[in-house]
């Protein structure tokens, strides 16, 4: 298999090939949009509202307006100015040139970000949109489109967002560092000239010069928030340093606010980064933070009714959790197997040896197949089939997984590896020495339910033809020598069992 072409390692180089990347649409959203914009009875706002729900394509009205106005006119600080600028004909023109693809097909990298995205228009919205009432386009706009600089980056390269949740949030390594190896440059600074670039609105670009040139005084702001049980000493703070209590009060904050809000919820509520963010917006609104939290976890509870797509990770739902618990967490090395867990491989490997078969239909087939795998000592297992034309994997059996796992769904064709393991039996190891090089062909919706640097891909034959593909994993842990001979032979039992299965009497 071919080695993926490398990334741009200068800012020069990322802004050329993410500039002017363009960004797929959902295809039911784009026929909806298609509708909008060819009824004349709407005003702008009402259109504005409409694209607003697929904020890939708010983000390119926006910035070819911002682009065509010139350098001599303002930004567009809002969309709905951004559509008074354009005109409908450019903007189905415009609707036109974007992409239209099946929600499968469009990277999970790039869905989880517009999903953060639009968690951080909710926060804006609910708590900062009564005191903002004049400058409610600018609110929501800018709040949605704060993070706009990541989302073509992701979705031509949707396995940066995995290596850094994996770096960043599980393993507690520097952020610059990690950007440094990953990008050769820093994400802000990256982000920045994206921003200036496409003439995002002010509010938006002057978020990133403060996080990238004016951190000082973010820290100083972080420094006294910290002290919420004291209001009357926090004020006293802000009143002997005037410049900072005058940057305190901007709306622009609010933006920054609520993007720190909504990213920092995705790793968990409590943690640092989060309880940062919830202690500064106290300060900004002057609210103790028990009452901040109340507010910023309802937000999420509203954010998360919005959102319709299960693959996808939203921060409210680990409201239910105890209150220590983490999405992204390392797990113990997992033991080698039992002596329980080898009888009970032993049995399950029988059955799948029984002549003639003792299954009636496929799915107990899989089911003892699933289930002699997890015996052997990996305990998280996907086993998807193909149809006759190896055109689609489709999940028969899952043990270990998130519920939504049972509906994965495959498209081959978009994945060189899935090719390869489709084309003859086959195995991938996937490990720390070539994750590099193998990750970016696998595709995102199969990554995010194995989430690790080691796993197990293993195509198998019925009669010499692919069937079915099988993937497994020790919860991302090193995969141990036993459990790897207990899954070597388990799989000779499986594909026994297919011949087995398909000459049984009709």
């Amino acid at each position: 298999m071919s080695t993926p072409k490398p990334l741009p390692r200068s800012l020069d180089a990322w802004l050329q090939q993410l500039a002017k990347l363009p960004l797929p649409i959902e295809q039911e959203q784009h026929a909806r949009l298609r509708r909008i914009l060819g009824d004349n009875r709407r005003t702008w706002r009402e259109i504005a509202d409409a694209i607003e729900l697929s904020p890939t394509f708010a983000l390119q009205v926006l910035r070819e307006a911002n682009q065509a106005g010139g350098s001599l006119s303002d930004p567009a600080d809002s969309l709905e100015t951004a559509l008074a600028r354009l005109g409908l004909k450019r903007c189905e023109a415009l609707l036109n040139q974007a992409p239209a693809l099946p929600e499968s097909e469009i990277p999970l990298a790039l869905r989880q970000i517009l999903l953060v995205s639009q968690h951080a228009s909710q926060q804006a919205r609910g708590l900062f949109g009564a005191r903002l009432a004049r400058l409610w386009n600018e609110l929501h706009g800018c709040s949605l489109l704060f993070l706009a600089p990541l989302w073509p980056l992701l979705c031509a390269h949707p396995q940066l967002f995995e290596a850094w949740e994996q770096r960043v949030l599980l393993k507690g390594e520097r952020p610059a560092r990690v950007e440094h190896e990953l990008l050769g440059v820093p994400l802000i600074a990256l982000c920045l000239q994206l921003a200036e670039r496409w003439r995002l609105p002010e509010w938006i670009v002057q978020g990133y010069r403060l996080l990238e040139r004016d951190r000082r005084l973010l820290v100083r702001a972080l420094h006294i928030a910290r002290d919420n049980e004291h209001p009357l000493h926090q004020q006293q703070l802000l009143d002997a340093d005037i410049p900072l209590r005058r940057w305190v009060t901007q709306p622009s904050n609010c933006i920054l606010l609520a993007n720190g809000l909504a990213l920092s919820a995705h790793h968990a509520w409590n943690a640092p980064h989060s309880l940062r963010w919830q202690r500064f917006t106290g300060l900004y609104l002057q609210l103790p933070l028990g009452e901040v939290q109340q507010q910023v976890h309802q937000q999420a509870v509203s954010s998360a009714r919005l959102s319709q797509d299960a693959a996808l990770w939203h921060p409210a739902q680990a409201l239910l959790w105890p209150w220590d618990a983490r999405r992204l967490q390392p797990l113990p090395p997992r033991p080698l197997a039992k002596p329980d867990n080898l009888v009970d491989w032993r049995r399950h490997c029988a059955r799948l040896l029984a002549e003639p078969s003792a299954f009636a239909n496929v799915q107990q087939l899989t089911a003892c197949a699933r289930d002699a795998v997890q015996a052997s000592g990996l305990n998280r297992v996907l086993l998807l089939l193909a149809d006759r034309q190896h055109s689609r994997l489709q999940a028969q059996q899952q043990a270990g997984l998130q519920p939504g796992a049972s509906a994965l769904s495959l498209d081959p064709a978009q994945s060189q590896v899935l090719r390869r393991l489709l084309a003859e039996p086959g195995q991938l190891r996937l490990s720390p020495a070539n994750i590099a090089q193998f990750s970016a062909l696998l595709p995102g919706s199969l990554k995010a339910l194995f989430p690790g640097e080691h796993l197990l891909l293993r195509s198998l034959a019925s009669n010499g033809r692919v069937v079915m593909l099988l993937v497994a994993d020790q919860a991302g842990q090193p995969l141990d020598e036993r459990s790897l001979q207990a899954f070597g032979k388990t799989v000779q039992c499986i594909e026994r069992a297919l011949t087995s299965f398909a000459r049984r009497p009709r």
